[in-house]
């Protein structure tokens, strides 16, 4: 066995010269670097850009961006104050406001659950409803589904609101 080891590395020992020189770089020649450098460098370059014409609107920093509008200084002027007093008092004013903003597009009966429809999303009795109202999110809980109505529920208070048709006739 120990011959089969000495002869290993003999022939390993004498080899290793005919595996380096075929050995060979894997970088191109300076020259193909070079003309490659260059041409990044052409295509890395800011160009120099043209002034603008004028009269020219520009469409994301329109002249009057921080201009107030109504909706804003209505909230945020001097009478807001006032506004903020005159909300709803009770739970019940608040559910009222509030379940008159919602519109269901329909109801549907599958199986032996009622489901009522806002567009594609489905609601069953039991479901709860994040509903935003001035700037501020309320929970409202869906205790019933008729036909023709639905019932919500805020803290303790319930209202059932008719599903109004959208105008839509199918004949």
């Amino acid at each position: 066995m120990n011959r089969f080891v000495l002869l290993g590395i003999v022939l390993l020992t004498a080899a290793s010269p005919l595996f380096a020189a075929r050995s060979t770089s894997d970088l191109l020649p300076l020259e193909r670097r070079r003309i490659v450098v260059e041409r990044a460098e052409e295509l890395a370059a800011i160009p120099e850009l043209s002034p603008l014409p004028e009269g020219y609107v520009q469409p994301f920093a329109p002249a009057d961006f921080d201009r107030v509008d109504s909706e804003e200084a209505r909230t945020s002027g001097p009478g807001a104050a006032a506004q903020a007093q005159a909300r709803p008092g009770t739970d019940r004013e608040l559910l009222n406001l509030i379940a008159s903003k919602i519109s269901p597009s329909g109801t549907l009966i599958l199986g032996d659950q009622s489901l009522l429809i806002f567009g594609k999303k489905r609601l069953r009795v039991g479901d709860r409803l994040t509903v935003t109202y001035e700037e501020q999110d309320y929970t409202l809980d869906l205790v019933a589904i008729d036909r023709t109505t639905f019932t919500l529920r805020y803290n303790q208070d319930e209202i059932t609101r008719p599903i109004l048709k959208t105008g839509k006739t199918h004949e």
